[in-house]
């Protein structure tokens, strides 16, 4: 927990507050038993009516300070906790943005959601129960121990001996408890996963009829977080009913050993009550502090599991002086590039070589697992390559800031992308500043003002989180024209082209010359029909280029091409 501390730190003048408010509401509560006592052996015994009164009023005054104290520590404890959850949920997203996919692979898109909810939730309510408890506590029993040794020294020896008892089994409930916890944290992660798995593939689940099973997965994931959950709880809640269990013991113990040292003279009835008051102070203390115990285990779980996110370095880095390409031109070369996933043993690309000029379309095509996409990943830098270079007008795009190499780009992924809000409001994620006329003109040029312009609220129509309520065609066609709002140097589009119709893909194609005449454009594409006009066309198989040329000139030449085009003849009229 106290790794987080640079979190934590903005918030230590609140905390001091907080502690400096704490110590004057202990020191109030202390003060109240022993008004109390003074009422009742002098004021009441000897009928001292004025005395009853002032020392009331005192009492008054005292308990409405100590009130609010209690208050306003309660407020600005509060404050402070929720501010810290606030800024270890900005600081774990903003982590998260800078992982490249190793990293989300390390951790899984479930166990991050957890971390940043439910793992943040324990850290915020257990900084609010220290500032509150870690003082207030140990203040109290302290303040009580010597309150009542001053009280009657022989009548505390009742507390003295039970203290250390508490000690045992408060150690033995924690020395259970604790393992469970890292356990429990990493069940509720197996949960989310099964749970967000079935909420994205509902429509597959449905359609092969297993709902049967999904549910019996999920049951299982769901009773195992359920069984060790109430493991933890059971050991964790013995603490409570045995320590209220002694605390009654032990009042009646110190009413009875009381009682006897009143009827021999050696204590005063106020004398009494207010000892058994501070007896009650001391023992609910220890109790506030069994219960910080039971928390800080599964706090400081959770908070080596957010220093876990926070302290991983991104595997990909902007250097220490990045460099910066001559704007306006757009060159993209490959030079003997080599990649290998993340603890692959057989590289994904080999000694990929080619230039991608502006003005020019690049065609990337092959079967399946050639590596066509993972080439086009390499050009963001999601992934950085083993040996050789990608460069950018000569510079390479390692030496680039992350930043300012995807700035020139306008990439449309092979799984269309769009997210909860209007059709105006994804298209503006390629170009914040983008005006309605760019938006409308994007829409048009990617072949999707059509559809727009038939709903009801037209652009400012309303797209449901992941697209669900537009087709695979009207979400590819909205990610080029988010794309297309960007103007950019350089466009990737990643078999974009697959879930439109042969007429639309021809004139969406059309349209892109067009409007990028003067951009850099490299089109992974499976149907012939798409890379057609492309002025270079790379054929890839099992990571290696095997041809390279236009498509008249691959068919006389590569053997694959000539497959692929031949696989497709039924289908396309290529010639």
């Amino acid at each position: 927990m106290w790794r987080l501390r640079q979190y934590i730190k903005p918030f230590l003048p609140i905390a001091l507050a907080v502690m400096a408010l704490v110590f004057l509401e202990v020191m109030a509560t202390l003060k109240l038993p022993d008004l109390m006592s003074e009422i009742v052996d002098l004021g009441i015994a000897q009928g001292d009516i004025p005395l009853i009164w002032r020392t009331g009023g005192v009492m008054l005054l005292v308990a409405l300070a100590g009130a609010f104290c209690a208050v306003l520590s309660n407020l600005l404890g509060s404050l402070a906790a929720t501010g810290l959850g606030r800024d270890l949920r900005i600081a774990l997203f903003s982590q998260v943005e800078r992982f490249a996919p190793q990293e989300f692979n390390k951790f899984g898109t479930a166990s991050l959601i957890t971390r940043t909810t439910n793992d943040v939730q324990q850290m915020q309510m257990v900084f609010l129960m220290t500032l509150r408890m870690a003082l207030r506590a140990p203040l109290m029993a302290a303040g009580g121990v010597l309150m009542v040794v001053k009280k009657d020294s022989r009548l505390a020896m009742i507390l003295l001996a039970l203290i250390p008892v508490i000690g045992v089994m408060i150690a033995i409930v924690l020395t259970k408890g604790v393992p469970l916890f890292k356990s429990l944290q990493h069940k509720l992660d197996r949960l989310n996963l099964v749970l967000r798995e079935q909420l994205m593939g509902v429509r597959v689940i449905r359609a092969f009829d297993r709902g049967m099973h999904e549910r019996e997965r999920f049951g299982r994931a769901n009773l195992d977080l359920t069984q060790t959950t109430l493991k933890v709880n059971r050991i964790m809640i013995t603490l409570m009913p045995v320590m209220t269990l002694l605390i009654n013991f032990t009042s009646i113990a110190i009413i009875w050993f009381g009682a006897k040292r009143i009827d021999a003279g050696l204590m005063q009835v106020g004398d009494m009550m207010a000892f058994l008051q501070y007896s009650m102070q001391i023992l609910w203390s220890i109790m506030m502090l069994s219960m910080l115990f039971v928390m800080l285990p599964r706090a400081s779980a959770s908070g080596e599991r957010l220093v876990e996110v926070l302290e991983t370095a991104p595997s990909i880095q902007d250097p220490p002086r990045p460099l910066s390409p001559r704007p306006g031109a757009g060159i993209l070369e490959f030079k003997n590039v080599t990649f290998y996933y993340p603890g692959a043993e057989v590289p994904v690309l080999s000694d990929i070589s080619f230039t991608a000029r502006p003005g020019q379309v690049t065609a990337i095509i092959g079967g399946t697992g050639s590596g066509k996409s993972t080439l086009l990943d390499l050009i963001p830098r999601f992934y950085d390559i083993q040996s050789g270079s990608i460069t950018l007008d000569g510079v390479d795009i390692r030496h680039m800031a992350q930043a300012d190499l995807r700035s020139r780009l306008g990439y449309v992924p092979q799984r269309a992308v769009l997210f909860s809000g209007t059709i105006k409001e994804n298209i503006r994620h390629g170009k914040k500043t983008a005006t309605d006329q760019e938006v409308a003109a994007a829409a048009r040029t990617a072949q999707a003002a059509d559809f727009i312009e038939e709903r009801e609220e037209g652009y400012d129509s309303y797209i449901s989180q992941g697209g669900t309520n537009v087709s695979g065609g009207q979400k590819q066609r909205l990610s080029i024209a988010r794309a297309l709002a960007r103007k950019p140097q350089i466009y990737l589009l990643d078999d974009t082209f697959s879930a439109l119709d042969y007429k639309t893909d021809a004139k969406l194609r059309r349209e892109l010359a067009r409007s990028a005449n003067n951009a850099t454009t490299i089109i992974v594409a499976q149907r012939v029909s798409t890379v057609l006009s492309a002025e270079q066309i790379i054929v890839l198989d099992a990571g290696r280029i095997v041809g390279r040329g236009t498509h008249q000139e691959l068919l006389s030449h590569s053997k694959v091409y000539q497959e692929i085009v031949a696989s497709q003849l039924d289908e396309e009229a290529v010639s």
